[in-house]
């Protein structure tokens, strides 16, 4: 049987640091307005022996998924807009991370902005997302 975990805020950053990503998406998706999706998401991948590393980051946050992400890696993943807006962002915000990943986080939470605007709805806005995806982990920025 498996126990909850009781995480504080200083472990969770800690191994965000080291193991999580702030990534935004861009795919194809003929029924949007341009023809394609912007999806941003907040994911940790494990090997699946440390599975429940990510059952207790998803009961910490209140959210996500667990799932297989490839062979034997799990990912805790959140994409639901709401989640990122209300629990992710506001977390890393109050708890800051320390490592270089906050610049990948900033560039997150300015792509959220620029979405709650529509600016993924427009060509120009959708290019300059893209442009800033591209910096990303491990991106132009370092």
């Amino acid at each position: 049987m498996v126990h909850p975990m009781e995480l504080n805020a200083e472990w969770v950053v800690g191994f965000v640091d080291g193991e999580g990503c702030f990534h935004v998406g861009v795919s194809t998706h003929k029924e949007m307005t341009l023809g394609v999706q912007v999806l941003p998401e907040f994911t940790i991948v494990q090997h699946e022996r440390d599975v429940q590393l990510l059952e207790g980051l998803k009961a910490f946050f209140g959210c996500g998924v667990v799932r297989t992400n490839h062979g034997d890696r799990k990912c805790l993943r959140i994409r639901k807009l709401e989640h990122i807006r209300e629990i992710i962002i506001p977390f890393f915000m109050k708890h800051p991370l320390k490592s270089k990943k906050r610049l990948d986080f900033e560039i997150f939470k300015d792509v959220l902005r620029m979405m709650e605007r529509g600016a993924h709805l427009r060509a120009d806005g959708l290019e300059e997302i893209r442009a800033m995806a591209s910096r990303m982990n491990r991106g132009l920025q370092r």
